[in-house]
C-alpha cells in the first residue's frame, strides 16, 4: 500500500503546536452536523406527517441525495480551485437558506411537495463539497497541531458523533413540542454558526486557499485533474475495496434511516420521542466507540478490528427491529451498534490520510465519496417502495440480509488486511504482537509517512 513520505509536507506545517486551526475545524464540523442531525429528523418526519406516505418520505431522501453524488464526482478540482474554507462556508450558507425556505413556504401556504424535493435537492448538491473541503484540511491541522494523525481522525469523528447525539436528543423533543417545520426553521442557525467558525477559524490559513495551478482553468485542465483522483483509486486495490463496499452499504443505511426507521418508530412505537432516543443512544455509543479508538486505537491490529465492529453494525439492529414492538430492545442494540460503528470511521480516515498524497486528496475524496454514494439515493426510494408494497417486517429482514453479506467482504477477500500496512507486519516480525493485542514497536499507525 502506497505511503505519503513526510517530505511532501511543507516544513512549516511540520511545527507542532498551534491548536487553533483544528479547534475551529472541530468546532465547525460539530455544528453543521447538529445542524444536518435536526433536518435528518425533521424531513422524514414532516413528509410522513404531512402525507401519510413511506414511497414519498423516500422520493424526498433520493432527492436529497442524488445530487450529493453529482457534485462530488465532480466537486473535486473545484475544491482545489476555490479554496477549502470559501467552499466550506459557501456550503453552510446555501443549506442553511434552502432548510429556512421550507417552513417559511410552509407558513406561507404555498409549499408544494415538488418544491420540498427541490429545496432538498440543493442541500444536497451543496453539502458533498462542504463535507469534504472540511475533512481534506484534518492531516495537515493535526500535524500542525503536533497530534498523531489516529489521534485526530478519533477525535474528528468523535465530534461528528457528539454532533449527532446532541442533534438526536434534542431533535426527537423539539419536533414533539414545537413540530417538524418550526425545527427546521431553527436548523437554519446552525448552518450559519457553522460558516462564521469556518470563515474566522481558518482565516489566513494557507492550506485552505485555493491551490495555485501553473495551467490555467480550463476544460481539459478541469478533466485531467478530475481524472486523476479516480485514476488513484483504481489503482489502489484497498481504497477500491473500501469504494465497493461502503456503496453497498451507505444505501442500505440510507433506507434504514430514511424510511424503516422512522416507519417503525411512527407504527409500532411512541413516535417522535422514541425516534429521538434511539437515535441518541446510537450517537452516544458511537461517541464513545470513537474516542476510544482515538485514545488506544494505535495499539490494535486495524483490520480485525474494523472486521468484528463491521460485522455488529450490519445486520442485528433489523432483525431487533422487524422482531419486537417495544423500545427497549432497540434502544439496546442500537447502544451495542454505536460503540462498534464509532471505530469504523477513525479506522477508514485514517488509511485515507497515509495513502492519498496530500496534493490528491480534495479530488480523491471527492472521488471516493461519489463512489461510495452512487446508491444511497436509490435506498430511502427502494426502502419507500418496498414497504408500501411487502410490508415493514419483510422489508427490514429483506436488507438485514443484504446488509449480512455486504459485512462479510473484509473477511473474504484479502486487500483488506492491507489496512495495517508494513508498519505492524514489520513489529511482528520482530517479536511484536498479532491478532487483537497491543502494537509495541514501530511508529503509530496514524502518523503520515509511517513506514
Amino acid at each position: 500500500m502506497r505511503r505519503v513520505p513526510t517530505s511532501r509536507i511543507p516544513v512549516e506545517l511540520l511545527l507542532p503546536g498551534d491548536c487553533r486551526p483544528f479547534a475551529a475545524l472541530l468546532a465547525a464540523n460539530v455544528v453543521s452536523i447538529t445542524g444536518n442531525g435536526l433536518t435528518g429528523m425533521a424531513v422524514p418526519w414532516f413528509v410522513l406527517q404531512s402525507t401519510g406516505s413511506a414511497a414519498k418520505a423516500g422520493i424526498v431522501a433520493f432527492c436529497t441525495m442524488l445530487p450529493v453524488v453529482l457534485s462530488a464526482i465532480v466537486g473535486g478540482p473545484v475544491i482545489d480551485r476555490l479554496g477549502r474554507r470559501r467552499v466550506g462556508i459557501a456550503s453552510d450558507l446555501v443549506c442553511g437558506a434552502a432548510v429556512a425556505a421550507v417552513p417559511l413556504l410552509q407558513f406561507a401556504g404555498v409549499l408544494h411537495f415538488w418544491m420540498l424535493c427541490g429545496l432538498m435537492a440543493v442541500t444536497g448538491l451543496f453539502h458533498a463539497p462542504g463535507v469534504t473541503a472540511r475533512g481534506v484540511l484534518l492531516p495537515t491541522l493535526a500535524e500542525r497541531a503536533g497530534m498523531p494523525l489516529t489521534r485526530a481522525a478519533g477525535l474528528y469523528d468523535g465530534a461528528s458523533r457528539c454532533a449527532g447525539m446532541i442533534g438526536s436528543a434534542i431533535g426527537g423533543v423539539l419536533i414533539a413540542v414545537l413540530g417538524a417545520d418550526r425545527v427546521l426553521l431553527l436548523d437554519t442557525a446552525t448552518f450559519a454558526v457553522s460558516a462564521l467558525l469556518l470563515a474566522f477559524g481558518l482565516r489566513g490559513l494557507s492550506e485552505a486557499q485555493p491551490q495555485q495551478r501553473a495551467e490555467p482553468a480550463s476544460v481539459r485542465t478541469y478533466r485531467r485533474e478530475l481524472g486523476a483522483g479516480y485514476r488513484y483509486v483504481m489503482g489502489t486495490p484497498l481504497l477500491l475495496s473500501i469504494c465497493l463496499m461502503t456503496l453497498a452499504t451507505r444505501g442500505l443505511d440510507q433506507g434504514w434511516s430514511a424510511v424503516l426507521l422512522p416507519v417503525h418508530v411512527r407504527d409500532e412505537l411512541g413516535g417522535p420521542v422514541d425516534l429521538g432516543l434511539l437515535e441518541a443512544l446510537f450517537s452516544v455509543g458511537a461517541l464513545t466507540g470513537a474516542l476510544v479508538y482515538g485514545a488506544v486505537g494505535s495499539r490494535f491490529r486495524r483490520w480485525p478490528v474494523f472486521t468484528i465492529a463491521f460485522l455488529i453494525v450490519g445486520m442485528p439492529r433489523f432483525v431487533v427491529a422487524a422482531s419486537s414492538d417495544t423500545v427497549a430492545p432497540l434502544a439496546v442494540m442500537m447502544t451495542i451498534e454505536g460503540l462498534a460503528c464509532g471505530v469504523l470511521n477513525p479506522i477508514l480516515a485514517t488509511v485515507m490520510y497515509e495513502t492519498v498524497p496530500e496534493e490528491l486528496r480534495s479530488r480523491v475524496l471527492s472521488a471516493t465519496t461519489a463512489s461510495v454514494l452512487t446508491i444511497t439515493p436509490l435506498g430511502g426510494l427502494a426502502a419507500g417502495f418496498l414497504v408500501d408494497s411487502a410490508g415493514l417486517f419483510t422489508t427490514m429482514l429483506v436488507v438485514g440480509g443484504a446488509y449480512l453479506l455486504a459485512t462479510l467482504s473484509p473477511v473474504i477477500f484479502p486487500a483488506w488486511r492491507q489496512m495495517d500496512g508494513p508498519s505492524f507486519k514489520d513489529g511482528a516480525d520482530k517479536g511484536g504482537p498479532k491478532g487483537l493485542m497491543p502494537q509495541d514497536s514501530g511508529p503509530e499507525p496514524g502518523e503520515l509517512g509511517g513506514a
